[in-house]
């Protein structure tokens, strides 16, 4: 194994780490974590790919993404939540610091664009199906 995928591995397993440890801590986004691991699996190894794509982290957090298909509404409010928390936090400890207010303002403003503008929102059937195997329309 290459020094470089043995690097990815290791990358995707911290991703993976943090990603399972925020599926049950509910300020510490998931998402980015998993889509972190799925990234340095595919490139890594197929096996762990293979191994990390059957699991049901994947399946219930980031398939209907990967696939294209978008996000559900559940899914991307929780995330939205999340995120808003941690920037409003950072956003009130700021307090004399005006720049980074605004810098946090502008982030979160895009942040919530991207979610209802951007990326495509599919139904929790359309997700269900998916997570069993069953081929969707595109």
């Amino acid at each position: 194994m290459s020094i470089k995928k043995l690097l990815l591995v290791i990358l995707g397993c911290i991703g993976l780490g943090m990603g399972a440890v925020g599926v049950v801590v509910p300020l510490l986004p998931a998402f980015p974590f998993l889509l972190l691991a799925a990234f340095c699996f595919t490139r890594s190894s197929e096996r762990l790919n293979n191994w990390f794509r059957g699991t049901k982290l994947y399946k219930n957090n980031l398939e209907t993404f990967v696939h294209g298909k978008g996000m559900t509404w559940k899914t991307k409010i929780r995330v939205m939540i999340i995120v808003t928390a941690l920037m409003a936090f950072g956003f009130f400890m700021m307090d004399e610091v005006l720049i980074g207010r605004i810098v946090l303002a502008c982030v979160w403003v895009f942040h919530i664009i991207l979610f209802v503008f951007i990326i495509k929102t599919c139904s929790e059937e359309d997700a269900k199906a998916l997570r069993e195997g069953e081929n969707l329309a595109a």
